[in-house]
């Protein structure tokens, strides 16, 4: 799998697998974030109370470029444009809609407008 194609570029299309492990990296950074955080002593805690971390903050924009890239292409492997990835700023229902229409739904069979099929 190549990790570069799957984070950076907006074209093509990736299966439920593909999108999963793509989410699992993120887990992962995230872990090792909070870990490195704590680590160095680089948490600080906000008027509320909550502890946030500088490194944690600094993966956390980062990361939102690649997030929008894997969930376009996702989008495009339901034959969708990337846009509907906007559909996740709707309260409630959005963070649902992403998660059924990108994690749990199969995928256009054959190929579409935005590439081949990529389990075929």
């Amino acid at each position: 799998m190549d990790w570069k194609y799957l984070l950076t570029s907006f074209d093509g299309r990736i299966n439920r697998g593909k999108f999963w492990a793509g989410i699992g990296v993120f887990i992962v950074i995230g872990v090792i974030a909070f870990i490195l955080d704590a680590i160095l002593g680089t948490r600080f805690t906000t008027a509320s109370g909550a502890q946030i971390g500088i490194i944690g903050i600094l993966f956390a924009l980062a990361s939102i470029y690649f997030a929008i890239a894997l969930y376009a292409k996702r989008w495009h492997d339901r034959n969708k444009s990337g846009w509907w990835t906007l559909i996740g700023l709707v309260p409630v229902i959005g963070g649902i809609w992403l998660l059924v229409e990108l994690g749990i739904l199969e995928g256009t069979r054959g190929a579409n407008q935005y590439g081949s099929d990529p389990l075929a």
